[in-house]
């Protein structure tokens, strides 16, 4: 391939100047013309391939993309291209011309996204609808080895709790528990670090809701599609270049209230939303939900003082409000097995502060805050699993 570059190179120019489109026939004729008409049938069908990857999709990366096992793509360097499916990173075998490539990849896909990346705005993250994947690019100098593209890739939400229990994520217990916990309408909290499962864990949740009930979600990129027939989805919308016309998540938030949800959901908390999420789900929206990064059911409290500190919430008060909005939080966890449901845990608060008390754990299944766990199911009409 390294000898049609520099062919590559000059079709792509003469594209640029006469503005002929990249079209099939517009790219065949400017390879004719580059090369006097005398280049080969196989010439002009690697400049076409080549170039088709440039000006189409993700590139070279569209067969990474394509395969259903792919959560993430990652490009770190021309020839450092790493994918997860689901068992951790793994070098691919996908490799790119040279660093400019990879930065003319990581413009098209910020542009499809409808964003700007270049030396005055370096960094980009954007959603890339069609694909269903979520964009991220660093250009150099910020990213120092040279351009840097993550794209994550929304799985469509065909895992109900059954899929989840046969895959096994979930054990036969921890499935029954979270029925129980969805039809008693307690408001939950899904923990874990970055790929761990979260949101499909909560599409799976949400697909289990009565479907007489009204689910409004709440995202910075649109992630949760549940299997329900009655969801409101609502997407946060950065400024544009001008810097203005951007919906911040906090907002939404608040427009969602007056949506009459029966289960309002945030993909994810990430700052000051966190606040006006729990005066909600302390003002009758009871079996809400939402996502956070902890790396364990006991780092939440801090995790979510931190986040209402930015809202400009108290400690005690981010306690209090905690306390009485949410009653169960869910632990995933990556191992290299796959991803799991390590952990499902209660909140109580006494007058030393907010914690977290283990009720179930794959490993050793009843904690001590089983019984507390039981006493909410049943509070709410809900059979405690044995």
């Amino acid at each position: 391939m390294s000898g049609s570059v520099p062919l590559v190179e000059r079709v792509r120019a003469r594209l640029a100047d006469t503005g002929a489109g990249t079209g099939p026939a517009a790219v065949a004729a400017a390879v004719r013309a580059e090369t006097g008409g005398v280049a080969s049938d196989l010439d002009v069908l690697a400049a076409l391939r080549t170039l088709r990857q440039e000006f189409t999709g993700a590139g070279p990366l569209d067969a990474l993309l394509r395969d259903p096992r792919t959560t993430d793509v990652l490009v770190t360097a021309p020839d450092a291209v790493w994918t997860d499916r689901g068992d951790g990173l793994r070098r691919a075998a996908v490799t790119f011309p040279d660093e400019a490539a990879v930065r003319r990849l990581a413009q098209r896909l910020a542009l499809a996204a409808g964003r700007r990346l270049d030396d005055a705005s370096p960094c980009v993250d954007g959603w890339l609808a069609e694909a269903g994947v979520r964009l991220h690019a660093v250009l150099p100098p910020v990213s120092a080895a040279g351009t840097a593209i993550s794209l994550r890739v929304l799985q469509p939400a065909h895992h109900d709790l059954d899929t989840l229990r046969r895959s096994g994520t979930l054990d036969a217990h921890g499935e029954v528990l979270l029925r129980a916990v969805v039809a008693a309408r307690l408001a939950m909290l899904i923990a874990g670090g970055t790929g761990a499962g979260k949101t499909t864990l909560m599409n799976a949740l949400l697909g289990t809701v009565d479907p007489a009930d009204r689910v409004v979600t709440v995202e910075d990129a649109e992630e949760l599609r549940p299997r329900h027939p009655h969801v409101v989805r609502l997407v946060a919308r950065p400024p544009n270049i001008e810097g203005a016309g951007g919906v911040p998540l906090r907002e939404l938030v608040r427009q969602a209230l007056r949506m009459r949800p029966d289960r309002l959901v945030v993909g994810e908390v990430r700052g000051a939303e966190v606040c006006d999420l729990l005066a909600a789900l302390n003002t009758g929206h009871e079996g809400g939900a939402c996502t956070v990064h902890a790396n364990s059911v006991r780092e939440i409290p801090a995790r979510m003082r931190a986040l209402a500190g930015l809202g400009g919430m108290s400690p005690s008060a981010l306690d209090g409000q905690l306390a009485a909005a949410v009653q169960v939080v869910l632990q995933m966890r990556r191992t290299p097995a796959g991803r799991v449901l390590a952990e499902i845990g209660v909140l109580r608060r006494d007058d030393t502060g907010l914690h977290v008390d283990t009720a179930w754990s794959r490993e050793g299944g009843a904690g001590p805050g089983h019984a507390a766990l039981a006493e909410l199911l049943g509070e709410r009409g809900v059979r405690p699993p044995c």
